[in-house]
């Protein structure tokens, strides 16, 4: 209940300032921010679960992170979240035909060091993106994907590999 009363409130605040108070009442609801760490406004944090922020990281405006109690999420440092991305570890395992969506599950959610994921991506549960991934705009991340690549498409494939 804490979160979603926070989350009224950061709602409230100018999206891409006041990062100080910001990192404040997200710790309050059990968010762990790195001391620098930038999450703007407009976005939400759904969910109980472990929501972790490295040092230098920078989410945008709208971000989205649906944390679950089994599944953390992880950012690593210096990392660049582009506007209305969204972190979902939770899915569920098919059912049958009197209901598809069958059992629910959620496994966790891990972004390297110095990667930038952009604008309007996904990044589905079980992911792990190695360090300095670059996730094209628009991209559905639905496996890990090795460090230094360049990420594009749906389902999120490696495109080339980047300068290490």
């Amino acid at each position: 209940m804490i979160r979603h009363f926070i989350n009224i409130l950061l709602w409230f605040l100018p999206p891409s300032r006041l990062f100080g108070l910001r990192r404040w009442l997200l710790a309050l609801a059990g968010v762990d921010l790195a001391a620098d760490a930038c999450y703007c406004g407009r976005g939400w944090v759904y969910g109980r679960g472990v929501l972790r922020i490295g040092a230098g990281s920078w989410l945008s405006p709208g971000v989205i992170a649906h944390t679950h109690a089994e599944a953390a999420i992880e950012i690593g440092a210096a990392c660049d979240i582009g506007p209305g991305v969204e972190f979902i570890p939770g899915s569920h395992e098919i059912g049958g035909p009197e209901r598809r969506a069958g059992r629910g599950t959620a496994r966790g959610i891990r972004i390297g060091t110095g990667c930038w994921i952009g604008a309007g991506s996904r990044i589905l549960g079980g992911v792990t993106l190695g360090p300095g991934v670059i996730v094209a705009a628009g991209c559905v991340v639905t496996q890990d994907m090795p460090g230094n690549t360049l990420v594009a498409g749906v389902p999120g494939r490696v495109k080339r590999e980047l300068d290490r």
